[in-house]
């Protein structure tokens, strides 16, 4: 597991009494001697293991409160029936052979691999996320990069939905950007023929019948709500089939609100009846512009440097119209791409997400 988990060497007996000896009882050296030098690495606060595991566990519940994991790694193994919660961000996390079990992972920085797991159901936010011989998972995911299952069945996703005041510090802390989830887009790397071996959950899944709030008095100080509105990650319909054949982009630019923009943009599209399909953030050079944006290109090219854009794809009858006169209404005076015209629209998608998922490298 790397140098969380190595063993310190031991300083020699003989050594530690010389030491003793030669020092006061202030642990200063004797008068006489040179102070021996103190180093960074001697004086950072040491890691035991045991605060970042759970192990052997059966129906207990458990977890971490916000600020005690700080971007270490965990692992969870060989538990039965337990509620179990990381409300805080990490560097990676292991979950081997655990049945039955009710799991929340805060923001992982890395790869979380779940592996010969059964029956459990979890919610999950990551950069990476893979199984091996797992069966009958249910994943609540936001992953940056293309989930993947490996000898695993029965696997069944859905769209990350969870919100407590830590989490959006949380996602920052882990470099996760809230826009990026390929949560419904599962690469399977051993398929079978005539098989398959995952699915999505029913869209109207409600997250706390497949892992409840924590029970435990500890746990319950953290102010969560599972409530699709208030979730820090936006609710998309992923792979799930449109409803409409006319979708519409929509694109901002790096600013001091982007994030509040985008997130009321889409405040304001679904509570006209508009599904959000998927969304993005990511650099854009010039020659990006070009492809994507086409004839209004020069118009966002100077804003480029700024950092990256956030794009979102809306779908619904009248979902241009719709959002270009949101847009207008509410955002007059900032700079954002909306498509055109439901002509243009889909190849409007199609080249941004197109361009994303190769500067991703998906």
């Amino acid at each position: 597991m790397g140098c969380f988990f190595s063993k310190r060497r031991k300083a020699a007996q003989g050594g530690q009494r010389q030491q003793q000896q030669a020092a006061g009882a202030d642990g200063e050296p004797a008068s006489g001697e040179e102070k021996a030098p103190r180093y960074s690495w001697d004086q950072r606060a040491k890691i035991d293991p045991k605060d970042y595991t759970f192990s052997g566990l059966k129906d207990e519940t458990v977890g971490r409160l916000p600020g005690k994991v700080a971007g270490q790694q965990f692992v969870i193994q060989d538990c039965e029936n337990c509620s179990i919660y990381i409300f805080d961000h990490s560097a990676t996390i292991t979950i081997d052979d655990c049945v039955n079990c009710q799991i929340f992972l805060g923001p992982i920085k890395g790869s979380v691999f779940f592996r010969d797991c059964k029956d459990c159901k979890c919610i999950v936010a990551c950069q990476q996320f893979r199984t091996r011989d797992c069966r009958k998972l249910e994943v609540f995911l936001c992953c940056a990069t293309q989930p993947i299952i490996e000898s695993s069945t029965g696997m069944k996703f859905g769209c990350f939905q969870y919100y407590y005041p830590e989490l959006a510090l949380q996602f920052k802390d882990a470099g996760l950007s809230i826009f990026n989830n390929t949560w419904s887009n599962i690469h399977d790397f051993t398929p079978v023929s005539g098989e398959n071996n995952w699915g999505l959950l029913p869209e109207n899944a409600v997250v706390q019948d497949y892992v409840p709030l924590p029970s435990s008095e500890e746990l319950k100080a953290v102010r969560i709500s599972t409530d699709a509105m208030r979730s820090i990650i936006p609710i998309t319909q992923g792979r799930r089939q449109k409803s409409s054949e006319e979708s519409c982009l929509a694109v901002f630019f790096a600013g001091d609100y982007t994030t509040a923009n985008a997130r009321k943009l889409i405040d304001e599209m679904t509570g006209k009846g508009f599904q959000l399909v998927q969304t993005k953030e990511v650099p854009m050079k010039a020659e990006d512009a070009q492809r994507v944006f086409r004839q209004s290109a020069s118009e966002f090219i100077p804003l480029l440097e700024k950092g990256p854009v956030v794009a979102l794809e809306f779908n619904g009858d009248g979902a241009v119209e719709a959002c270009q006169s949101t847009v207008n209404d509410v955002f007059n005076g900032t700079k954002v791409f909306v498509s055109e015209s439901k002509a243009s629209a889909s190849q409007d998608v199609d080249n941004f997400y197109n361009f994303a998922e190769m500067q991703m490298g998906m």
